[in-house]
């Protein structure tokens, strides 16, 4: 989402949303290794397989992204940061008990993605905003091409 918008508004604050978000992906690896949990990489790949999946939607556009587009992703995204931080606050009851947690390093997680879901709200409401102040979301509620007359 963070290329899909590099020359728009909310490139700066997706950018470091995405930087943020591949710190806690290796934070997670890391407290992994140490709870001895593998890694399964069928789960990368299923991830990544629902995402391209979700691109192949009916919106008229083939080639260029719905204006809903970035709303969708908005929501999508924050819901995986409040999942995050759902499993980093179920750990850190943990690490009162559990050496290999660092309670430290998830009271700082646990926070991070507050902050995250907190942008990413804004970041949401802002763009549906945008998209329904000039009809085009409402367009492609009801199905119909943007670029339709009206």
């Amino acid at each position: 989402m963070a290329r899909a918008h590099r020359d728009s508004p909310l490139a700066e604050a997706l950018a470091s949303i995405a930087d943020e978000i591949a710190e806690d992906r290796e934070s997670l690896l890391g407290v992994m290794r140490r709870l001895e949990v593998p890694t399964r990489r069928y789960t990368v790949w299923a991830a990544g397989a629902a995402e391209w999946l979700g691109r192949l939607k009916s919106n008229g556009r083939l080639f260029r992204r719905s204006p809903l587009t970035s709303v969708v992703e908005l929501e999508f995204l924050r819901l995986g940061v409040e999942g995050k931080a759902a499993g980093w606050g179920t750990m850190r009851p943990l690490a009162d008990a559990d050496e290999r947690l660092d309670e430290a390093e998830l009271d700082e997680l646990i926070e991070r993605a507050r902050r995250q879901k907190r942008v990413l709200e804004e970041l949401r409401l802002r763009q549906a905003q945008e998209v329904f102040r000039t009809g085009e979301g409402e367009q492609q509620v009801r199905g119909e091409s943007v670029e339709s007359p009206r």
